[in-house]
């Protein structure tokens, strides 16, 4: 039983038990031998779950914002011309972001809830050559996933690097690196990956290194240049201890444990679950009358759900009531819509129980906000899916 409300938003998600006491462990060293084995397992068993296995791993305390930043930073100089494909409010900030390092940023923005037409991609490429193209999986304002498999096709085509934001996708969505031909793709400790906030991820292939190395100006961030990482990761990899500044010793300990358990569940049966459970939620939401972000259920993400509030239902009172009933959901996030939609993560180690408990709470909270519809429904066809 927890004494305390599930956690279901778009991270940080719920934890496993085993990660939380990886992390409240005591801290030892970061040149200790124990901590250098473990820091070099992690960086290998990144590439199986990125399906990356010539990737270079990196694994550095901060943010996802750094991780969006670091994955750029190293491979743009300015004058460069970089393509955002924007789907939300994080294709904003990635156009925010490399607007600071002087390079010429072009954005195509899909309409609230939809995705980019890759024909519309392919399109601007043809106009003018670019060097980078950045691709949100899925945006955590919109719940809108993209293709990312065709996008980084067809950018590999006109010869752009493509650098993925998979905060919200990776270890969750199906997510092929290599295969699919996308250079950099990184993520945030805190959503799939399992592992509390503090760990900014990534995994740059072949030829985003080629292009680092060939750079002709130093990288104008000195805490995310992979000059300063890369002997790091390397150094660790190979068993051997180094330093650049101080790893967050108890948060990589906490990564191991969580990567073990993503690749004992095995990649193929994750992205199924995922899915199933993306389904599950998407369904009842619909079995209870409520309309959605995403404008097609095809490039919905698997890992949240953005639903809108029925008519009559604010989230100031909806959002308490649903906590009251035992589950924490988040706000809007979107600017244009924010007051008039919720969002529910149901990613990494959360269970078919966790679902239908947060089922039976939005049911519960809609009830109370006087909202009418048949008792149990939404709960009922989570079930059926799930089963399924």
């Amino acid at each position: 039983m927890r004494d305390r409300a599930l956690l279901m938003i778009p991270g940080p998600i719920e934890f496993e038990p085993e990660v939380l006491q990886a992390l409240g462990a005591p801290t030892t060293s970061h040149v200790s031998p124990e901590f250098i084995e473990i820091f070099g397992e992690s960086l290998e068993m990144m590439r199986d779950v990125w399906l990356c296995p010539s990737g270079q791993p990196f694994v550095v305390a901060g943010s996802g914002m750094l991780a969006l930043e670091m994955a750029v930073v190293n491979l743009i100089e300015p004058g460069d011309k970089v393509l955002v494909l924007n789907t939300g409010v994080f294709g904003d900030r990635y156009a925010d972001l490399l607007r600071r390092y002087h390079v010429d940023v072009s954005v195509l923005r899909a309409p609230l809830g939809e995705t980019i037409s890759p024909q519309q991609v392919e399109d601007e490429l043809k106009k003018q050559r670019y060097k980078l193209m950045t691709i949100t999986h899925v945006d955590t304002s919109t719940g809108v996933r993209t293709d990312a498999k065709l996008l980084a096709t067809i950018a590999r085509k006109y010869n752009v690097l493509s650098v993925l934001d998979g905060v919200c996708s990776v270890a969750g969505e199906e997510l092929r690196q290599e295969e699919w031909g996308i250079d950099v793709a990184l993520t945030a400790s805190q959503k799939a990956i399992g592992v509390p906030p503090g760990l900014a991820l990534m995994v740059a292939g072949p030829r985003a290194i080629e292009t680092w190395r060939g750079r002709k100006m130093p990288v104008s961030n000195y805490y995310a240049d992979w000059e300063n990482w890369l002997p790091i990761m390397e150094a660790y990899e190979a068993r051997k201890a180094s330093y650049f500044a101080t790893p967050p010793v108890n948060l990589i300990y906490a990564l191991n444990v969580s990567l073990k358990r993503i690749l004992e569940e095995g990649m193929e049966e994750r992205f199924k679950r995922h899915q199933r459970f993306g389904r599950a939620c998407k369904e009842a939401i619909q079995a209870l009358g409520l309309d959605q972000v995403p404008t097609d259920l095809a490039h919905s993400a698997a890992t949240l759900t953005a639903p809108y509030y029925p008519r009559g239902v604010i989230g100031s009172e909806f959002l308490p009531k649903v906590r009251n009933a035992g589950v924490i959901l988040a706000g809007g996030l979107h600017s244009e819509i924010k007051d008039e939609y919720f969002r529910i993560g149901h990613m990494g180690g959360e269970t078919s129980g966790d679902l239908l408990a947060t089922i039976g709470a939005i049911e519960a909270g809609l009830k109370g906000c006087g909202y009418e519809f048949e008792l149990g429904a939404g709960v009922s066809v989570a079930q059926r899916v799930l089963r399924s």
